[in-house]
């Protein structure tokens, strides 16, 4: 995936379950929700066409509402559920342990060194910028990272980063604001949070704060955006 297609497949384990949810990385608005859909339902077919098993998720939790949630259900075999923090699909944790039919040890062994060959070319095209935004955008959870934290992530001195930045023309501030507007404007299209919590998982103070920011990024308060934004999709759908 990672070699091929702009997204990320972000998993998560616990003692009971086995999260996926997709991260579109180049992404500003919300994805159609066919997509996310779509991305589901290949990943149980993967399930169960790569273990044999009839292998069946404990739920599927979304953003914004579904308008067949019985005919998913019956395709999901498991409770289809809104206004969830993300779009994500659950596991047993068992399910993540099970062997692929088509395990191939040999192969991968012939294989893995040449993947991770390609992804360090790969990484390295990506711009600086992009990979402090996206360091950034990581580390945005309730808190406001600094150029110490998003520098030790990208193993160099806070120093270095900001002296790169500087030679690209760009500045962590710059950057900091570039993130945090992307996911501000992906949280209100496309999420049921209430903005005082969309400004906590940005990493403001308080709402005041969120909102002075986004009147400098868009000209308009976060509540006025997040309602032309809702008319606008409405009207698209309808």
């Amino acid at each position: 995936k990672k070699l091929t297609v702009p997204e990320e497949i972000v998993s998560s384990m616990n003692d009971d379950e086995f999260s996926i949810n997709f991260r579109w990385l180049q992404a500003v608005e919300a994805e159609p929700r066919a997509l996310t859909d779509h991305c589901f339902a290949w990943m149980v077919t993967i399930a169960q066409h790569g273990t044999g098993k009839p292998v069946t998720p404990l739920r599927v939790e979304y953003i914004q509402p579904r308008s067949k949630v019985r005919e998913m259900e019956r395709h999901f075999g498991c409770p289809v559920t809104s206004g969830a923090f993300q779009n994500v699909i659950v596991f047993r944790a068992e399910d993540a342990k099970l062997p692929f039919v088509t395990r191939n040890m040999e192969l991968l062994d012939m294989l893995a060194p040449q993947f991770d060959e390609q992804m360090k070319l790969h990484q390295a095209t990506d711009s600086l910028v992009e990979l402090v935004r996206r360091a950034i955008q990581d580390r945005l959870t309730g808190q406001r990272p600094s150029i110490e934290v998003v520098a030790r992530a990208l193993h160099m001195s806070s120093r270095t980063l900001q002296r790169r930045l500087q030679e690209g023309g760009s500045s962590f501030q710059r950057v900091l604001d570039e993130a945090r507007h992307q996911m501000a404007r992906y949280y209100l299209s496309n999420s049921a949070l209430e903005l005082n919590e969309a400004a906590y998982l940005l990493g403001f103070q308080d709402p005041n704060s969120f909102g002075r920011a986004f009147r400098s990024w868009e000209g308009v308060p976060p509540g006025d955006w997040r309602e032309t934004h809702r008319a606008s999709t409405t009207a698209s759908a309808v």
